[in-house]
C-alpha cells in the first residue's frame, strides 16, 4: 500500500538504503519517506542499528599441547553515518567477524600455557577487540565490546586438573591437621606440667599446715596439762586421726581403703615406727 502511494516507512533503530535506478542515493532515517517509484526510486534494503551479539567458539592448542575451546562474545553494531558502507561492502558480517576472531585467538593462545590462558583471558579479549575494531571500522561497523566468556579444556584435562587441585588441598589439610595436633599436644603437656606444679605446691602447703597445727596442738596441750610429754600428745593426736579416718571410711559404702593391721592398739605401733624413723633420720644427718 505504501508503494502504491510512493511512501515507505522506516522503523526506529533502523535505516533504509535508497537507490535510484540501482544506484545508491541516500540513507533514510526512521519515519515516513516519499519514494516516487515511477522515477526509479526504491528501497534496496534495511540495516539495523541495534546492538548485536555474536558468540564464536574457536578450538585451538596451548603451548603445553592442550586443546581448548575458547568462546568469545562479540558485541557490535552498524554506524548510522556509515550505513552505506555497512550495507554494500559486506555480504556476510557475522562470517567476517568470526574469521578475524579465529585468526587472533589461534595466534595468541598457542603462545601461552594452559594456566596462563585462564589468567590472561582479558588480554586475549583485548587483542581480539583491537583487531576487529581496526578491520570492521572500514566496513561501517563499531565493535562495542569483546569478552572471553568461556575456556573449555578437554574433559580428561579438566579431570586431571581437578585431581591435582584436590591432592594439593588434601596435602594442605593434612599439614594443618598435623600442626593442630602438635599444638594440642604441646598445650596439653604444658597444662599437665602446670597442674602438677600447682598440685605439688598445694601438697607442700598442706603438709606445712599440718606440721604447724600439730606443733601448736602439742605446745598448747603441754601448757594446759602439766606433766604431759610431747610423746603423749602425739599418741593422742594419732588416735584421734585414726578414729576420724575410720568414721570417713564407714560413711562411704564403696570405699576401697584398707588398714592393716586393724585396731586401736595398732596406732601406738604406727606412732613408734614414725618416731623411730624420724630419730634415725636425725641421727644420720648428725653423723
Amino acid at each position: 500500500m505504501g508503494n502504491l502511494f510512493c511512501c515507505v516507512q522506516v522503523d526506529q533503530s533502523t535505516v533504509a538504503i535508497k537507490e535510484t535506478f540501482g544506484k545508491f542515493e541516500d540513507v533514510l532515517e526512521p519515519g515516513c519517506h516519499f519514494l516516487p517509484w515511477c522515477l526509479g526510486s526504491q528501497v534496496a534494503g534495511y540495516l539495523s542499528l541495534r546492538l548485536q551479539q555474536l558468540d564464536v567458539r574457536c578450538e585451538t592448542k596451548t603451548k603445553d599441547n592442550v586443546f581448548v575451546n575458547v568462546v568469545a562474545s562479540i558485541q557490535y553494531r552498524a554506524l548510522a553515518n556509515k550505513a552505506n558502507d555497512a550495507f554494500y561492502k559486506l555480504s556476510n558480517t557475522r562470517s567476517q567477524i568470526q574469521a578475524y576472531v579465529f585468526d587472533v585467538i589461534r595466534a595468541s593462545v598457542p603462545k601461552l600455557l594452559l594456566d596462563d590462558v585462564f589468567e590472561q583471558k582479558n588480554e586475549i579479549a583485548k587483542a581480539v577487540e583491537e583487531e576487529l575494531e581496526k578491520a570492521m571500522s572500514a566496513y561501517g561497523f563499531e565493535i562495542v565490546q569483546t569478552l572471553i566468556v568461556d575456556i573449555e579444556p578437554d574433559e580428561h584435562v579438566k579431570r586431571a586438573m581437578n585431581e591435582i587441585n584436590a591432592a594439593a588441598r588434601m596435602r594442605l589439610a593434612a599439614n594443618e591437621k598435623a600442626e593442630a595436633e602438635k599444638i594440642l599436644q604441646i598445650k596439653r603437656a604444658e597444662g599437665e606440667a602446670e597442674a602438677k606444679y600447682l598440685s605439688g605446691l598445694g601438697i607442700a602447703r598442706q603438709r606445712q599446715a599440718i606440721v604447724d597445727g600439730l606443733r601448736d596442738s602439742v605446745l598448747g596441750f603441754a601448757v594446759n596439762v602439766p606433766g604431759t610429754t610431747a610423746k603423749d600428745v602425739m599418741d593422742m593426736v594419732l588416735v584421734t586421726q585414726y578414729f576420724d579416718t575410720m568414721k570417713e571410711i564407714g560413711a562411704h559404702s564403696k570405699s576401697s581403703a584398707v588398714f592393716i593391721p586393724h585396731g586401736p592398739g595398732a596406732v601406738r605401733d604406727v606412732a613408734t615406727q614414725i618416731r623411730d624413723g624420724l630419730l634415725q633420720g636425725s641421727s644420720a644427718n648428725l653423723s
